[in-house]
């Protein structure tokens, strides 16, 4: 390399007193007059030490020899080649050795502080490259507020575009037939039209040291959650996941590292539900549990996962026990917390999540069940777990006979003593007659038991047939109503049709009525008129009878008194 020996890059006229320097166990020789004229410190080393070597005044210098190489070809004339990768490096050796303004115009600092500026800060990927470049220069770099510029660069392009943390995780349904790749990161592919030409850097390529403040930065000033649990979903995948936990060859360190960076993705992930898909928490909490992280760090996990466990599946629920042990192979007491955290968080008045969620540690306790090393204490408390997840959801007990019956032929020598406390977890009350019947002939079941559910068959029955013999009562009296109800419907429609044919007679007599009437009255008019006319005449006659009599007309004195005799019988004696 020439870093080793500059002198042989230049001319003979140019080679003077070299000054021997080591970094990282190499020398370097360097004309120590060049190097002067450009440092301020090496300057004023050779002037208080004349006479003396002073490279070993230069041996800390924090830089790799690479970099090193590039100031000796800065003091020698040579026109540099900066880049994202070199930028930090160059920064910290060139203020180490005081190459500034005030000691040499146009000097190595001043140069590559305006490209680091210009070049780097502007750019997404430039600035990870130069983050990921930095090396062992990073605490001196972090002291010249190098890394909290490129940390403010970051989080402010990630505030206008937060695509440059890549894509949200696409929450996959829990199918069956889904695989493997339901365990690992998949990001929402139609995000990916915008981005064909372009390729932004990952922020999971830098050290934790580097990761750390940068995605806590986000956080505080409020980048969208979905996209600081994608980018924590990857540094997970590269740095713990895709190398595995491994067995006793996996080194201390390497595992201490690995902890180290799910403790931190713990602490950083968003508390939102529904950021990540819930096999991907398990998956998280399983290699925390493996790691033997700390307590906070796997309460965390199980909480975020409790706030989504209706979407888990049989498999995310496989948790192994810390040990391994046939004993206790299977983390029981993770399974209660996680449902704990489920129900202190469910405050939906769709009960569709606890049902599905019961559904789920049945078919739990059902694949568990066919394991031949699963011991009987195990089981049967996660029946009462079982047990416990369907109150409040009107489940029958099917599932959890059905794991029953799976674990005893799986383990076909257990004792009669045994198979009782097997099935000392089952409410034979809430099986379905389909159960019952299936239960009458299953010849693995205790006696004791078997006659249980005859009796409580025998009961469900009557009760079932006193329920039928009150609804045909009830339906017949139902009928009954019915039946009088439509003959008294049919009753008032010939009352009504009797009174609307009365009614229609009586107008028809009340018409012929006022016919007779009106005849009567002009008979009436006709009789008054004809009587007036009769005694207008006989009083005429009678007038002209006394005016006779009174004129003397009359000779007989008998008639007078005849006449005076008539007026008299008019008005007879009582």
């Amino acid at each position: 390399m020439a870093s080793r020996n500059m002198s042989s890059g230049l001319s003979k006229s140019t080679y003077r007193s070299e000054l021997q320097l080591h970094g990282h166990g190499l020398a370097f020789s360097l004309d120590r007059e060049l190097l002067a004229a450009r440092s301020a410190k090496v300057a004023a080393l050779i002037n208080e030490n004349s006479q003396e070597n002073i490279s070993s005044l230069l041996r800390e210098i924090p830089v790799d020899p690479e970099t090193f190489e590039l100031v000796a070809r800065f003091c020698h004339g040579f026109e540099l080649t900066l880049s994202s990768e070199n930028v930090i490096p160059l920064i910290c050796l060139a203020n180490h050795l005081d190459m500034t303004e005030s000691h040499y115009n146009n000097n190595l600092l001043k140069k590559v502080f305006n490209f680091f500026e210009q070049r780097v800060l502007s750019s997404w990927n430039e600035t990870i490259k130069a983050f990921r470049s930095a090396g062992n220069s990073l605490q001196q770099a972090a002291r010249l507020g190098l890394f909290d510029a490129g940390l403010e660069s970051l989080v402010e392009k990630a505030l206008a575009n937060p695509r440059y943390l890549g894509d949200p995780i696409k929450n996959s349904t829990n199918d069956d037939d889904s695989g493997d790749e339901e365990e690992g990161y998949r990001p929402n592919a139609r995000r990916r039209l915008f981005v064909l030409d372009w390729k932004s850097e990952d922020l999971a390529t830098l050290s934790l040291q580097l990761y750390h403040p940068i995605i806590h930065s986000m956080n505080q000033r409020g980048v969208p959650a979905e996209y600081v649990a994608a980018s924590l979903c990857q540094y997970a995948e590269k740095w713990v996941f895709s190398s595995g936990i491994g067995g006793d060859n996996v080194s201390v360190y390497k595992r201490n590292s690995q902890r180290d960076v799910i403790e931190t993705v713990e602490r950083l992930l968003p508390h939102e539900k529904g950021l990540i898909p819930c096999s991907f928490l398990f998956k998280m909490l399983k290699f925390a549990i493996s790691l033997e992280s700390s307590n906070d760090c796997r309460n965390g996990f199980e909480n975020r996962i409790g706030k989504q466990l209706d979407q888990a599946t049989v498999k995310d629920l496989l948790i192994p026990s810390q040990g391994h042990t046939k004993e206790m192979q299977y983390d029981i007491e993770c399974v209660r917390r996680i449902l704990k955290h489920f129900y202190s968080n469910y405050s939906s008045s769709d009960s569709s999540g606890l049902i599905a969620v019961a559904e789920l540690i049945e078919e739990f306790l059902a694949d568990v069940a066919s394991d031949i090393d699963l011991k009987i204490d195990t089981f049967t408390t996660l029946a009462e777990v079982s047990m416990a997840a369907s109150l409040g959801t009107q489940k029958n007990s099917d599932g959890i006979y059905r794991a029953i019956d799976i674990y005893l032929d799986k383990h076909r020598y257990l004792t009669e003593l045994e198979r009782e406390e097997v099935c000392r977890m089952l409410d034979c009350h809430k099986m379905s007659p389909e159960a019952w019947e299936h239960a009458m002939k299953n010849e693995r079941l205790p006696l004791r038991f078997v006659v249980q559910v005859l009796f409580v068959g025998q009961l469900q029955l009557r009760e079932q047939r006193d329920t039928i013999a009150k609804e045909v009562q009830v339906f017949d009296e139902k009928l009954r109503r019915e039946e009088v109800d439509e003959e008294e419907e049919e009753e008032n429609e010939v009352k009504v049709g009797f009174y609307e044919e009365k009614v229609r007679s009586e107008m028809e007599k009340m018409s012929i009525k006022v016919m007779e009437l009106e005849k009567e009255c002009y008979m009436m008019r006709k009789e008054i008129q004809n009587g007036c006319n009769h005694r207008m005449k006989k009083e005429k006659i009678s007038m002209w009878k006394e005016m006779k009599r009174k004129l003397g007309c009359m000779s007989s004195i008998n008639n007078c008194n005849c006449q005076v005799k008539k007026k008299k019988k008019v008005h007879p004696k009582y």
